[in-house]
């Protein structure tokens, strides 16, 4: 499929993607004459940190890593640590499944992550920063090593920077593979070495994370609309999107839909416009519904189209995620959809807590009965009572997500579960005792 749509400014604004496929991403020249390096130029020459959080702030940047926590607070807390050692750390360790946007960037503009980690790095007075890529990103990983070379090499990187007596080093990390690690914390523990796992919080990482340090911790999609935003202004960032989320977003289109791929789009645009415009409309049959956010995320059902795809989406019930859309038409099962969801969570929980570690394993096994002809009325409720404890009382965001996609499921498509469950019949004739259609699901951000 192809990855990344031409240019539609109609309903595109590329701002991440700024030049993502108009220049070679090997060649730091290309990157110069497209205004790299621009804004740490004028940074280092004014040499005063506090304007870029105060920019950072007024633009409304949120962390677009899923949580939306605000990017100049959590710059601010970490430049005002009183400590003597700080750090900035990358997630990279892209393993949403769907989700492909971090990795077009470094694939297709490495130089621009690395312009943003030494500003980000300057602001917070960071002298070390690291960038932990997820283990299957080779060529994100062939890139970013050959644009670190080259940033050192043209003065950008190392010590004295550009003469400014500014020092920023920058280190690439290989993960192993392991879905937690993209929470934070797990992130942390697994760059210091140790098994990925959550930490308890507070302390928060701006406190103290990367070896007892105040580390910042954004994701490649957040770091790269710092040097834009520092060139152009807040206000011109403002200019798209909502007054609640400013800016754009990049969305991975997947599933049932006639293109499939990456777009960036302002904030507030309809999952209609999205499936239609860009989509080109579903494939195959109507629309059943639309898996929002990756696997952590939940569902839109078709009555849901309209509303606005944002941060605060979330109150309506419409989880942006990681703006992954997996478009499902009629000829799909949503039963065996939460099934292989689940599966994918019962395989990546990290074990640390038990409602995740043996929650998991139990909503995976009765949605298993079900799709095999073998589940029972009670099962429903089984499942409702204990994906409503598991996202409870579980220690981490993986826990507290993983039954999204059920809990959504059975709200809105209650009867093709009493089906399974009641007639041990799938109204879509895709599971029960048939092949299920969705067996490569937990694998589309390895083959994506």
């Amino acid at each position: 499929m192809s990855t990344l749509q031409p240019e539609n400014p109609s309903i595109e604004r590329r701002i991440a993607l700024q030049r993502v496929g108009r220049i070679d991403p090997e060649s730091i020249d290309d990157y110069l004459a497209e205004e790299g390096f621009v804004a740490l130029r004028q940074l280092l020459q004014s040499a005063n940190p506090d304007s870029v959080i105060e920019a950072v702030t007024t633009a409304g940047v949120r962390g677009h890593g899923g949580a939306g926590f605000p990017t100049g607070r959590k710059w601010y807390f970490v430049a005002k640590a009183d400590a003597p050692v700080k750090y900035v750390v990358c997630n990279a360790d892209e393993s949403e499944p769907g989700t492909l946007k971090d990795r077009l960037i470094m694939e297709g503009d490495p130089f621009s992550l690395i312009e943003a980690m030494i500003i980000a790095g300057f602001t917070v007075g960071a002298t070390t920063g690291f960038i932990y890529l997820r283990g299957e990103y080779n060529l994100a990983r062939h890139r970013l090593e050959n644009a670190i070379r080259q940033a050192e090499a043209a003065g950008f990187l190392g010590r004295d920077i550009l003469g400014s007596g500014i020092d920023f080093s920058l280190h690439l990390h290989s993960g192993a593979g392991a879905y937690i690690c993209g929470e934070e914390t797990a992130l942390i523990s697994s760059l210091e070495g140790y098994r990925g796992e959550p930490r308890s919080k507070p302390p928060y990482p701006t406190q103290s994370g990367l070896w007892g340090r105040p580390t910042l911790v954004n994701n490649v999609e957040t770091l790269v609309r710092i040097p834009p935003i520092l060139r152009h202004g807040a206000a011109w960032y403002r200019a798209s999107g909502t007054a609640g989320s400013p800016g754009t977003q990049i969305v991975t289109l997947l599933g049932d839909v006639n293109w499939r791929g990456v777009v960036e789009v302002p904030f507030g645009i309809s999952t209609r416009r999205l499936i239609d415009d860009v989509g080109q409309g579903v494939k195959g049959g109507a629309l059943k519904l639309v898996q929002s956010g990756g696997s952590s995320g939940g569902i839109i059902p078709p009555e849901w189209l309209d509303l606005p795809l944002d941060f605060d989406s979330g109150r309506a019930g419409v989880v942006l995620g990681s703006g992954a859309l997996l478009v499902c038409n009629a000829h799909r099962c949503v039963v065996d959809l939460t099934t292989v969801v689940m599966a994918f969570f019962r395989a990546e929980s990290c074990g640390k807590c038990v409602p995740c570690r043996v929650g998991t394993v139990e909503l995976h096994t009765l949605l298993q009965r079900l799709t095999e002809g073998r589940g029972t009325l009670r099962d429903l409720s089984l499942l409702e009572t204990m994906g409503a404890m598991v996202k409870r009382t579980s220690f981490c965001g993986l826990g507290i997500t993983a039954p999204n996609v059920l809990l959504d499921g059975l709200r809105h498509f209650r009867d093709e579960y009493i089906a399974h469950a009641r007639d041990h019949r799938c109204p879509a004739a895709v599971c029960a005792m048939q092949d299920s259609a969705w067996g490569e699901l937990p694998h589309l951000a390895t083959v994506g």
